[in-house]
């Protein structure tokens, strides 16, 4: 099979030749860094390549050759800036920003860096996602999507909900980040997605590695960073309409979004809405304990959903200050196949496959409120930066009402409940005491409020406040070299709440004697936390290549669900007890990263080491409730090591060539589980790409041809009670085109995907349904069109 494929590809990118034309342009925009406000007539001058900026500030260069160039910008009244531009197929659009001349007779001379080279000083492992590339590999999920970079892969459940795995860690070891506010939801449940609406994203910083320092706990194993819009220009106006449909779940998706600036007020607006009905998967039948479950069509029942998203930005921007309040919510309703959530009720009289679209029971309905506001002031030579947040999580899990054990048939469907309120406050102050320190000091604070309710009882109610300290430096001991350290302290409390259970059990008294009560599931408990977090790190710049190495010490909090968990999970089938004497998770480690930059191609490698002093994980015990299996919270040492191969280079002018390699190796070196792995453990994977950008084919504009061959060792290291996985392989194709259809000379965008282009059957180690023997969605079509305005 892998060498049809091959072949295939390989045929595409022969018959690709033929067409080769490069075709690379510098486009970008200059504003005054005071007011923001466009540079009209800026010079943009480098060797042979010259343009001017229009009213706007935008400027472009067309027909330039892959390579380095260096431009100088300047302006009446202003400091001339130099910078270096990388070209190539993929480059980002630049901002500039000019300053004020100082009336001085002497020459003034400033060097602009570019993001690129701004993130190449910092050594930190990070990876800026753009919003080309989130155009061109939109999936059903912001982090299905994702899932293209090295080292990140995802949770999946069913086909409209994922969350995020860094290096293997996931669910409150990764922090999501929107707008500068930790996204709080219920985001420790296996079971539980990401509420963010991905379109109208420009711009993600993927942290690969603790980064405790700056974001505080939970981002231990990693940080998805959604930063905010860029500011609009001022008198400006445009907007967006997406339209999605894909085979396999006949979803239909659509998103508008508007953005519009006056002179300081600017406003921006989405609407998002999705529709799907069961998703297919390579399988007439799914084997699960024993039970043969027929699927009607290949469907997977009950997998049925829609969401529904609204977003509101409004901003403000003047001499020296900038804040935007943005609104949201996030509305979404999901069906669950019946088996991933125990078995399917034996007597029940739902019918699964009379309708692929609706949604019957198990299900849950999770709305998502979220305000946040984003200032920064320029006060002299600091930049003040602060950032406030609210969010409302609802989240409301219906299931057949059964009676088990002592519990008699419940009164409703409604099995668990979750309320969560989280109020967030950050603030940091960036300044340069010397012009080699970039120094920055804050703070972040967040409050939690979690309401439960429902008739299934898992984590009880509780409070939890954090608040830590930090502040770091960056020194600059030459233009190639770089040097940041820093220090965090941070403080946490969470208050658990009493819970008794709503129906009495029997308990045999040592006298002979039978007592019906209610049982105490928790407590009133108050836990305190603390603990001290530290990174060095250096960058060295040589030539074309740069090196990278940091060393960290990160932490995070236990968990309500940890620490107090009492109860049946009948979504696992499981009983789940926590412990209230866990301490905070302590992580040690080390990241190198290596990347070198020809004019034909670039590779990188970057590899880490991982420590975990006392990692937290449930544990299968040999004990019973009711016939259900506990499994207790208890820590362990692990060690992890691992890391991510890249490389890039173009065949022809037009034909670019990409592979990746990704892989980690865990142990537990203490604990009930010594010598065995961690749970979702990825296996060694690799991802072959091809992109073939075509001169001219029919009414098409700047066409591309894209085959993406994902290759997937086998996951023989588990950690018991998990399956063995079977490697696999994987081939997606995709055609990005644009087309002149309207008369404002701006072109619709177009993309038309294959998803599993052979139908393959194959079982993803990080997926959810994979614990159910349930396969990867089968072959998909989707289209998906980008009409702007």
């Amino acid at each position: 099979m892998f060498h049809k494929i091959l072949g295939i590809w390989l045929f595409f990118s022969l018959c690709a030749t033929a067409f080769a034309q490069e075709t690379f342009q510098i486009k970008g925009i200059v504003l005054h860094a005071k007011d923001l406000s466009p540079a009209q007539g800026a010079t943009i001058a480098g060797k042979n390549l010259y343009a001017v900026s229009t009213e706007n500030g935008a400027f472009a260069i067309n027909n330039v050759a892959k390579g380095t160039y260096t431009f100088t910008i300047s302006h009446i009244g202003c400091e001339p800036i130099t910078i270096s531009v990388d070209v190539g197929p993929h480059m980002e659009e630049l901002t500039v920003f000019l300053h004020e001349s100082a009336t001085v007779l002497d020459e003034v001379k400033v060097n602009g860096k570019t993001k690129k080279r701004e993130a190449l000083e910092v050594p930190i492992v990070s990876t800026s996602v753009s919003k080309e590339f989130l155009d061109q590999n939109k999936e059903n999920t912001l982090m299905q999507t994702l899932s293209k970079i090295a080292g990140v892969s995802t949770i999946n459940i069913g086909s409209g909900q994922s969350k995020p795995v860094i290096r293997g860690l996931g669910f409150n070891r990764v922090a999501v980040v929107q707008n500068g506010i930790k996204h709080e939801a219920q985001q420790w449940g296996n079971d539980h997605g990401l509420e963010i609406d991905q379109h109208g994203i420009e711009n993600i910083q993927i942290i690969k590695g603790p980064a405790s320092l700056l974001y505080g706990s939970d981002a231990i194993a990693g940080v998805v960073d959604i930063q905010p819009n860029q500011t609009p220009l001022p008198n400006s106006f445009d907007g967006e309409v997406n339209i999605l449909g894909e085979s396999n779940n006949d979803l239909m998706g659509i998103s508008a979004g508007v953005t519009a600036r006056k002179d300081k007020w600017f406003y921006r607006g989405r609407l998002t809405y999705r529709d799907y009905g069961d998703y297919k998967v390579p399988a007439d039948q799914i084997n699960y304990e024993n039970y043969i479950f027929e699927l009607h069509e290949n469907n997977l029942r009950n997998t049925a959903g829609n969401e529904a998203d609204a977003s509101l930005g409004i901003g403000f921007v003047s001499n020296g200050v900038k804040s935007e309040t943005v609104f949201s919510n996030v509305n979404a309703k999901n069906g669950f196949f019946a088996n991933a959530h125990g078995l399917e009720v034996r007597t029940s009289s739902i019918d699964y496959d009379s309708s692929s679209r609706d949604i019957d029971l198990p299900y849950h309905k999770v709305n998502h409120f979220k305000i946040t506001n984003n200032t920064s002031i320029r006060v002299g030579e600091h930049h003040l930066h602060l950032d406030l947040g609210y969010q409302n999580n609802n989240r409301k899990e219906h299931s057949e009402p059964v009676p088990h054990g002592y519990m008699p048939t419940p009164p409703e469907t409604k099995e668990r409940l979750f309320i969560k309120n989280t109020y967030s406050l950050n603030f940091r102050d960036a300044f340069q005491p010397t012009d080699q320190h970039d120094m920055v000091v804050g703070l972040n604070t967040e409050y939690q409020n979690n309401n439960i309710g429902g008739w299934g009882f898992l984590i009880p109610e509780y409070n939890r406040f954090t608040a830590g300290l930090f502040a770091y430096d960056q020194f600059e001991v030459n233009s190639d070299f770089h040097v940041l350290a820093g220090l965090r302290y941070d403080v946490g409390r969470v208050d658990t709440k009493a819970y008794y259970d709503w129906f009495p059990s029997t308990v045999n008294n040592e006298d002979g004697s039978t007592s019906y009560i209610f049982l105490q599931r928790s407590k009133d408990k108050t836990l305190d936390f603390g603990s001290l977090s530290a990174s060095i790190g250096l960058s060295y710049i040589k030539n074309k290549t740069s090196y990278k190495i940091n060393v960290g010490r990160s932490f995070r909090m236990p968990l309500a669900n940890e620490l107090a968990s009492d109860g049946v999970n009948y979504h696992m089938y499981r009983y789940e007890k926590g412990n209230i004497d866990l301490d905070p998770e302590i992580s040690y480690q080390l990241d190198l990263a290596v990347d070198h930059t020809e004019k034909s191609f670039t590779v990188g490698v970057s590899p880490f080491v991982n420590l975990f002093e006392n990692y937290i994980y449930l544990n299968p015990t040999s004990s019973y409730y009711e016939t259900i299996q506990i499994y207790e919270y208890t820590q362990a040492k692990v060690f992890r090591i691992g890391g991510e191969f890249n490389a890039s280079t173009n065949i022809t002018k037009n034909l670019q060539i990409d592979a990746s390699v990704e892989y980690v190796y865990s142990r537990q070196t203490s604990g009930a589980k010594e010598g065995f792995t961690l749970p979702f453990s990825p296996p060694l994977s690799g991802l072959l790409s091809a992109r073939y950008e075509f001169n001219k084919l029919l009414f098409f504009k700047k066409p591309q041809l894209i085959a993406d061959f994902r290759i997937t060792a086998a996951q023989k290291e588990i950690l018991p009670p998990e399956e063995k996985t079977d490697g696999y392989q994987v081939l997606n194709m995709s055609f990005l085109t644009q087309v002149n259809v309207f008369k404002n000379d701006l072109p619709l965008e177009m993309r038309v995907k294959l998803n599993n282009v052979f139908d393959t059957k194959y079982f993803n180690h990080t997926s959810f349904y994979r614990l159910i023997d349930v396969p990867e969605a089968g072959r998909n079509i989707s289209l998906s069109l980008t009409i702007p305005f």
